[in-house]
């Protein structure tokens, strides 16, 4: 059975940088701003993003010798719940799966010849999901076969997010019976595999890709214990950033839902001074705080080297569940205008709709917590 470590810690410098991000992410990501995005193709503000690359956002967990702070994925966390406050587009989070994926099953060759890149603006992402829907990161359908110094690729991805923007993709591919990686650049996928999905987050771009007859050199390949050091660092980062984007959602549609209570009236009262409105909001803060306390919890985990899993799985759950309760009581609370596109509580709803199933929904990790948490039998 596993066993589980109470450790949270949270250093000076973690503080200080959610403070910046905070202040950073409430003047640069108005609700208006959130608004004008969702109608631009891209979907983000390549300006913002150059903003983020000058403050060393980006590098944050790369070593320094790569030209990163050499800091870990704990310090990246403070950065991403702000931003999911805000629900600011950015293909932060999928860069840093990229980075992570590196830094675990890399080569020095790869690290030293994309890190830097990273680090400096470019933009990398990860295509892991296929059209089965099966979060086991180690089930892939899609195949790369070796021919002298090239690895040529086949099958689909799906849900791939900031694929039209990213300057590199890591594929998961099946070689030889057993996962790989491949790094594809941007400039080797022509535009026409690529197609636009459309999901409930409008905030998202996410694509379908197809790798059909696409080749890289074997040198861009992660095989054998290296790939499953690198899906296992992918799956460990994905869950930890989307619970703190959560995180994050569920402050922001708190605030949204207690600014709207005490701005409407009805029979001569603020709707916010009604008790089972306030009872509900509480609960909403409760959430909020089981789900801050998990995230750090795991963060903490993961930046002192502990096995980590069980908190991972733990966060995304109580994330998952209780920014939906947030975000559909948000919805509920602005009455009939709630259920309209011009009010803002639906972008929340939808963010939290979108991460409940990001990696893995609850009862996926709560089967897998049973596994490990119960005695056998």
């Amino acid at each position: 059975m596993a066993q589980l470590s109470n450790t949270i810690t949270f250093t000076d410098e973690q503080a200080m940088l959610l403070d910046i991000a905070t202040n950073f992410f409430r003047e640069k990501s108005s609700i208006t701003t959130v608004r004008r995005q969702i109608a631009s193709e891209s979907g983000f503000d390549r300006e913002l993003w150059g903003e983020i690359a000058e403050l060393g956002w980006l590098g944050i967990a790369v070593p320094e010798r790569f030209g990163g702070s050499g800091l870990s994925l704990a310090d990246v966390t403070v950065i991403v719940e702000p931003m999911g406050r805000h629900l600011a587009g950015t293909p932060l989070i999928s860069t840093q799966l990229f980075i992570q994926a590196l830094l675990a099953g890399g080569s020095e060759q790869q690290q030293r010849e994309m890190l830097p890149k990273i680090c400096s603006g470019a933009i990398g992402t990860v295509a892991l999901f296929e059209s089965d829907g099966d979060w086991n990161l180690e089930h892939i359908g899609s195949q790369a076969v070796i021919a002298a110094d090239a690895a040529r690729l086949s099958g689909t991805k799906t849900l791939i997010c900031d694929a039209a923007v990213a300057d590199f993709v890591l594929v998961s591919v099946a070689l030889d019976g057993a996962p790989a990686l491949a790094i594809v650049k941007a400039a080797d996928l022509p535009r026409e595999r690529r197609t636009r999905e459309t999901v409930i987050d409008e905030t998202r771009r996410t694509w379908r890709l197809e790798f059909d007859g696409v080749s890289v050199p074997v040198s861009s390949l992660m095989t054998g214990d290296k790939a499953r050091d690198a899906l296992k660092a992918i799956r460990d980062a994905a869950l930890l950033l989307a619970a703190a984007e959560a995180a994050g959602g569920i402050a922001g549609a708190l605030e949204t839902t207690v600014e709207y209570l005490n701005t409407r009236s009805a029979f001569g009262r603020k709707i916010g001074s009604y008790q089972s409105l306030k009872h509900t909001c509480a609960e909403i803060l409760v959430g909020l705080e089981r789900t801050r306390s998990h995230v750090y919890h795991a963060a903490s985990l993961l930046a002192a080297g502990e096995d980590a899993e069980v908190a991972l799985r733990m966060a995304k759950v109580e994330a998952g569940d209780s920014f939906v309760f947030a975000g559909d009581r948000a919805v509920q609370f602005h009455g009939g205008f709630g259920f309209t596109y011009d009010c803002d509580a639906q972008l929340f709803l939808r963010r939290a709709l979108w991460l409940q199933y990001a990696f893995g929904d609850a009862t996926h990790h709560r089967r897998r917590l049973a596994e490990l948490l119960l005695p056998a039998g």
